[in-house]
């Protein structure tokens, strides 16, 4: 009886290599780096529309909307539960459960934006004070909040109270 003839091991997929983000070249050619996301305006743009949203519940039924619900409760309650939301995210973060951090976080951000409506900020004031920082080592600013809050408060102290 003859033998089935023996047949090639099939090769193995070649493991896809993880670009290191902060390589700027790659054997030779440029690699562009990746944007931060609202660098690219329509993550932006989605909570503007957000904000919008949010903005035409302050006068809508709070027994139909969640975002009514939340501001009729006043910024002190809109603010305590943005509070109880981060703290989600940071169980879910510690946890190591990404698809809940993703999820958690889409909370956070809508109850930040339901904390600027109730607090009357404009997300376009967000928006500038980022652009204020941009480029700006959060070392150096933090620092500089050091040095200003105690004299703002009238304080003998260099550190943040």
């Amino acid at each position: 009886m003859a033998k089935p003839p023996k047949s090639k091991p099939q090769a193995r997929p070649k493991k896809r290599h993880k670009p290191n983000k902060r390589a700027t070249k790659r054997q030779g050619e440029e690699v562009a780096r990746p944007l931060p996301p609202l660098a690219l305006g329509p993550a932006a743009a989605v909570l503007d529309r957000l904000w919008t949203v949010v903005m035409s519940r302050r006068t809508a039924n709070p027994a139909v909307s969640h975002s009514a619900r939340l501001l009729s409760r006043g910024p002190a309650k809109v603010a305590q539960k943005f509070g109880e939301e981060a703290v989600e995210c940071l169980i879910e973060a510690v946890a190591g459960n990404r698809d809940a951090v993703v999820a958690e976080s889409a909370d956070v951000l809508y109850h930040l934006i339901v904390l600027w409506v109730a607090s009357e900020i404009r997300p376009e004031e967000v928006w500038e004070e980022l652009k204020r920082r941009e480029g700006i080592s959060g070392i150096a600013e933090k620092a500089a909040r050091a040095r200003n809050l105690p004299v703002a408060f009238n304080l003998d102290t260099t550190k943040i109270p």
